[in-house]
């Protein structure tokens, strides 16, 4: 055994302020908590057991029934692809993230209602449980799905993505609910019923080689275990049950284990989130095994994601996948930033943290906490929906798509708003950790001490922690001073100068018998700066001490923003100082800078945005014009589009300004071309953003030059679908294609249907007549194609 050095004190251990911005997106899940039915998330369950489901209807998209013709099959009675309709193949996932959400909420809360919702839930489980094993169907007494056990079998024999769909996936996230339940709440039904599902994924993996598994792991998507490693290594703890250690040790992939204990990097391509669970796994694993290469494997893996594939806001992936390493602005896409991701690099974190003390990993969890993960959670109150983003994207112009009812993000977002708590304080023998400045009140009883702390973040400009109680040995407080705290900083102890010196990215450590009236404080100076991307300079977000500023704008090119010359050091230079800009955002929600309204990244609001801004330039090479000098302008005749981009080819035309001598010679190239001669208006007819370079020469041999930014994009995209037989319906895919501006949206509609945005597969049920839909594709720049139609063939139709 290697246990961390650190621990987190117990969720009801400490409790978020109610002032705290924190407290909005807690206060809303936790309604949601409280009110949605528990019979809707068991719905799955007893369908597929051939329970009563009690007339509730599942959550929906993602976790909805399957086929209507869709069986429970065992490993050996299923029909193959070919005869089997199925539908919703990673139902019972969210039901697993909505356990571990009423477990972490009735331990935060000490709230007897919600603890009494987790043991009617972990009852429903445990009754289909039993009744599935009443059917002698499946391989293990243990077994317990929302669909048939052949996902198993047929991942044993690689099935793709598409045939089935992560089964291992779904499995972690119900035994890592029913452990949350057994660990948080104390509920005494859960542990065995997780026990029965550790020996059903034993005896399942344990017949097949070492060969087998690893190529499994390594399918797309279909070999996604989540973080079983993690999970079978903790019921290994709970149960005092060695044997799922070596189950846990079934899933290690080994070259993953490999590059991240090498330092080899070979993330690119990789999909993020298929990946990052199993880290946090083996850290467990180390934990329990005292094996380093496990340790080294999550801090090598870590090491290569943050921050060279990290986003101002902390998240990382386009579309899922990582790209290539050391490459941020280059990686911008059009799906960035899953937020699945964002919470298990949370979760990654804090578990390297209490092994290493680095506090790094504490600049990083404020960092995507704050940004990321609070500003997932939408600013309204929901009966039904966890109103969370899938992804958190962070192009020009983009908008959080918010709800998520039945996906993987709908369900780490279930989990991710209440235990905000989680983090802030952690333990050692003899002292406290104080890793992020959340106002919050800790019940320290093993020091028999309370501790308030007061900070305003991420508004105020100073953290103060007043104790009462008292120690009657000496203990060391560990504080965190903010990477982001600039100018002076001074710590008091008292209203006293205190003996430390705080420096940024560092704790500062103060060791004395803590007795009541004891008040420790720390000013953390905020300021205004520009964070460049790793890989372009020109790219930068805006901070505004640990808040993340999102530009409002409906363009969808990139937003010039006047940086050049107004740097020091990382600073923006404004006219308003740091106390200013935030006494602003607090009273408006808003700061304006050179005319542009910014809103912090933590909103939970509609708008569409900016995550990044773009450097510009002066527009003349001498500003103002020092006289006599030459200089040119570039006038674009035409009017870009709503979105910033010309959907028509421009006409670029060039001016000379006024100078003693007469302009002899105007040249004009567009990107790295050569210079061609100026005589008359041009159409610009090439796509994408172009970079135009005018030049002017005058009488006396002197030269001006000037530059201008221009995105045209003025074909729309092209659309297509495919289609799958299920048996009694099909399944539809939408796809389409823009290589200049990217793919805005895909819209379709059919009978009984309005012409709505597409966001995944769906399905159509086969009827009598045959069914028309038509869709179409939109492009960033606003481009949309003509109207497509498909044709669904009826019953007597043509297959």
């Amino acid at each position: 055994m290697t246990a961390p050095s650190l621990r987190p004190f117990p969720l009801g251990a400490v409790r978020i302020d109610g002032a705290s911005v924190f407290a909005r997106a807690r206060d809303e899940m936790l309604h949601l908590a409280r009110v949605y039915p528990v019979d809707r998330l068991l719905a799955v369950f007893r369908r597929n057991a051939g329970l009563d489901t009690r007339g509730a209807l599942p959550p929906g998209n993602w976790e909805d029934f399957g086929h209507p013709d869709e069986q429970a099959w065992g490993e050996a009675d299923y029909p193959g692809r070919e005869h089997a309709p199925t539908a919703n193949l990673l139902r019972g996932h969210y039901a697993g993230h909505f356990l571990s959400m009423l477990a972490l909420a009735a331990a935060g809360e000490h709230d007897p209602v919600l603890k009494a919702k987790v043991d009617g839930f972990v009852m429903g489980l445990g009754e289909v449980q039993a009744a599935l094993a009443a059917t002698g169907r499946y391989s293990h007494p243990g077994f317990l799905a929302a669909y048939g056990e052949w996902q198993f079998s047929r991942l044993e024999d690689f099935a793709p993505y598409g045939e089935i769909w992560a089964p291992y996936y779904t499995c972690h996230k119900l035994m890592a609910g029913l452990l949350d339940a057994h660990e948080l709440t104390g509920n005494k039904q859960a542990l065995p019923i997780a026990v029965a599902m550790g020996h059903w994924v034993h005896q399942r993996l344990s017949r097949l080689d070492p060969e087998r598994r690893q190529r499994m792991w390594s399918l797309y998507i279909a070999g996604e275990f989540g973080g079983m490693n993690e999970t079978m290594a903790r019921l290994a703890a709970a149960a005092r049950k060695p044997v799922f250690l070596e189950t846990a040790a079934f899933f290690d992939q080994e070259n993953v284990l490999e590059a991240g204990a090498s330092r080899t990097d070979v993330l690119t391509d990789m999909h993020a989130n298929q990946h990052l669970p199993q880290l946090i796994g083996y850290v467990e694993e180390h934990e329990q095994t005292g094996e380093p290469r496990y340790l080294e494997a999550a801090q090598g893996i870590w090491d290569q994601v943050v921050p060279g594939r990290m986003y101002a806001h902390g998240g990382t992936g386009e579309s899922e996948l990582w790209g290539p390493p050391d490459t941020v602005a280059g990686d911008v896409g059009h799906r960035n930033a899953e937020t699945c991701a964002a919470y298990n690099l949370l979760k990654l974190a804090r578990r390297l943290f209490a092994h290493t003390h680095d506090p790094a990993y504490m600049d990083y969890y404020e960092r995507t906490v704050l940004n990321h993960v609070l500003g997932s959670r939408r600013a309204v109150r929901s009966d039904t929906s966890p109103e969370v983003t899938y992804m958190f994207p962070v192009h020009p112009g983009a908008f959080r798509e918010y709800g998520n009812v039945g996906t993987c993000c709908g369900g780490t977002g279930l989990e991710n708003h209440v235990k905000y708590q989680d983090t802030i304080y952690f333990h050692s023998p003899d002292g406290l950790y104080v890793n992020l400045p959340i106002d919050s009140d800790l019940h320290w009883a093993e020091a028999g001490l309370r501790v308030r702390l007061r900070s305003g973040f991420p508004l105020g400009e100073g953290i103060t922690l007043a104790f009462e109680g008292e120690t009657a040995e000496e203990r060391t407080v560990h504080l965190r001073v903010p990477t982001w705290a600039a100018g002076d900083l001074e710590l008091r102890l008292n209203g006293e100068p205190a003996e430390a010196t705080p420096v940024p990215g560092r704790y500062v450590s103060l060791t004395r018998a803590w007795r009541s009236g004891d008040e420790l404080h720390l000013t953390t100076p905020a300021r205004l700066r520009a964070e460049p991307a790793i890989d372009d300079e020109r790219q930068c977000a805006l901070f505004l001490g640990p808040t993340l500023l999102l530009a409002r704008s409906e363009l969808t090119t990139s937003l010039a923003f006047p940086l050049a010359g107004r740097r020091e050091d990382g600073d923006v230079i404004t006219e308003q100082t740091g106390p200013e800009l935030l006494a602003e955002l607090a009273a408006k929600g808003t700061v304006r800078l050179d005319g542009v309204e910014f809103e912090p990244c933590w909103s939970g609001l509609d708008t569409k945005y900016h995550m990044y801004v773009r450097s510009r330039e002066p527009e003349f090479a001498f500003d103002p014009v020092p006289p006599g000098m030459p200089a040119v302008a570039i006038e674009v005749m035409e009017e870009p589009a709503p979105s910033g981009w010309y959907t028509t080819a421009p006409t670029i035309r060039l001016h000379t300004l006024e100078a003693e001598a007469e302009a002899v010679r105007l040249e004009l190239r567009v990107g790295q071309g050569d210079w061609q001669p100026y005589t008359a208006p041009v159409t610009l007819d090439t796509e994408g953003v172009q970079y135009l370079e005018a030049r002017v020469h005058d009488s006396e041999g002197r030269t001006a030059t000037t530059v201008r930014e221009l995105s045209v994009d003025t074909a729309p995209p092209v659309s297509r679908a495919t289609v799958k037989d299920l048996g009694s319906s099909w399944e539809i895919t939408l796809h389409a294609a823009d290589e200049v501006s990217g793919v805005e949206r895909i819209q379709w509609e059919g009978p009984g249907t309005f012409w709505g945005t597409f966001q995944e597969a769906f399905v159509r049920a086969i009827g009598p007549e045959s069914q028309v839909i038509e869709y179409a594709a939109t492009d960033r720049a606003g481009n949309e194609e003509p109207r497509r139609r498909l044709v669904i063939p009826g019953k007597n139709g043509p297959r």
